[in-house]
């Protein structure tokens, strides 16, 4: 077979996954990757192009919102797996791996992105495409920019202890995804589909997924109404796209607890509202508060809710307390799925592991800013702390309210809970602890 220099080097590239397995066989390979240092390329990088990434399949979970939405019968035609069509990036426009250290959140991104477009004229979704990583060509009355028409969702890939990669309860970002786009005007899609696309992108950028425990590949599916008519109405026209980002530690690592910033004069969501639908307009109006939040020297935002200031989310994490009711016995609560606060995919883990464990109550109930007080006062209360899809679970140590500093010991204790529930979490999700929550990409 003969090719040309410009052909030869996209046959390497669309193969290279097949010149490093025989590399491997006959010498101890070294190359960089997303590790901050020369790491043995694992035996998992095994991948086929042209075959579909099997994923092992999990046990159905029940979840707190439909975990199957019946599509609306104007939505059209759904996109197919098997339709995905792959354009790789030629040399010149391969990214350099960045160092573990400079591993920001959000800050990198890899080589190729998925996109799928939905045209409501033209039958529905139109076929999905992965290509190299390049910048959006948008109308400038694209309803995205004038009404919000959007909303996201947030992953993870992990590369296990085996080396093997893996999502975590994917399905469920899959269904909350939709939930959200019902809300928002936008069509709605099937999960699976798109679960099996984002595999393949996965696996194309592979070299990506970070070799460490302290690291992650950030998955972000985003669907955006790119209509151009300035009508406030749904969106006849979308974009459904996932692009890929190596990210470190959420918070730095040895920062010690979170200090919160509680400030009853902010809201963050009502009812009837859309606090508990990822939308990208319950972020934007929350910058200007985390900014005087930090002037005040605490790393995020307290929100509350209400005249008798309810506990809603810390940041943009839900959150939990462990506490000494007065008969004793200790007591985990987070705040409930009321429309006021998201209803997070490690927040509902959290709640099914420490029902499992049997060990203490476990509610899920308002509490206030006075009662956080009285346990404090009382030297009841034990524990609190975030948790997310981007930081796991944090620690929280201090509350500023209302002129006075409330300490937490969650830290103070030889095993806490919280360490105990992200020892797990991460273990799920690096393949220390086998579970069906953690698919993995074969």
């Amino acid at each position: 077979m003969v090719l040309r220099s410009k052909s030869f080097a996209r046959f390497v590239f669309q193969n290279q996954h097949k010149l490093i397995q025989q590399l491997l066989q006959t010498q101890q390979l070294q190359i960089r990757l997303c590790s901050g240092g020369s790491q043995q390329i694992q035996h998992a990088l095994r991948v086929e192009e042209d075959d579909a990434p099997r994923i092992s399949q999990a046990d159905p979970v029940a979840a707190p919102f439909p975990m199957k939405l019946e599509h609306a019968p104007d939505v059209g035609e759904q996109f197919r797996y098997s339709d995905l069509s792959v354009r790789l990036a030629a040399p010149h426009e391969l990214s350099p791996k960045p160092d573990t250290d400079d591993m920001a959140f959000g800050k990198y991104f890899t080589d190729h992105m998925l996109k799928i477009a939905y045209h409501k004229r033209l039958g529905g979704w139109q076929k999905p495409e992965i290509t190299p990583m390049e910048t959006l060509n948008l109308h400038p009355a694209a309803k995205v920019f004038h009404y919000a028409v959007e909303l996201f969702e947030g992953m993870k890939a992990y590369r296990g202890v085996d080396g093997r990669i893996r999502l975590f309860r994917p399905d469920m970002n899959m269904a909350r995804m939709n939930i959200t786009a019902h809300r928002s005007g936008l069509p709605t899609f099937e999960g699976a589909e798109l679960i099996k696309a984002m595999s393949r992108l996965i696996m194309i950028d592979s070299e990506w997924v970070p070799h460490m425990e302290s690291a992650s590949l950030y998955i972000r599916p985003t669907l955006i109404g790119i209509e151009p008519t300035l009508g406030v109405a749904s969106s006849d026209s979308a974009l459904l796209y996932t692009i890929l980002s190596p990210v470190g530690s959420y918070f730095k690592p040895g920062a010690g607890g979170l200090k919160l910033y509680a400030n009853p004069k902010y809201t963050r969501a009502w009812h009837g509202g859309v606090g508990d639908r990822k939308v990208g307009s319950n972020y934007g109006p929350t910058i200007h508060v985390q900014r005087e939040a930090l002037k005040e020297g605490c790393h995020q935002v307290l929100w509350l809710y209400g005249d008798n200031h309810e506990l809603t989310e810390v940041g943009v994490m839900n959150i939990f307390m462990l506490y000494v009711k007065e008969n004793g016995e200790r007591e985990l609560i987070t705040p409930p799925l009321d429309g006021l606060i998201l209803p997070g995919i490690t927040r509902d883990s959290i709640l099914r592991l420490c029902r499992q464990w049997g060990e203490f109550s476990v509610k899920e109930q308002k509490f206030t800013m006075p009662m956080v007080q009285k346990l404090a006062k009382e030297e009841r209360l034990l524990e609190m702390f975030g948790c997310g899809t981007a930081a796991v679970i944090s620690p929280i140590e201090n509350i500023a309210y209302m002129g006075e500093e409330i300490h937490i010991p969650t830290e103070s204790h030889q095993a806490p809970v919280y360490r105990r529930l992200y020892d797990t979490l991460t273990g799920i999700q690096y393949g220390k602890i086998e579970h069906p929550w953690a698919p993995v990409i074969d």
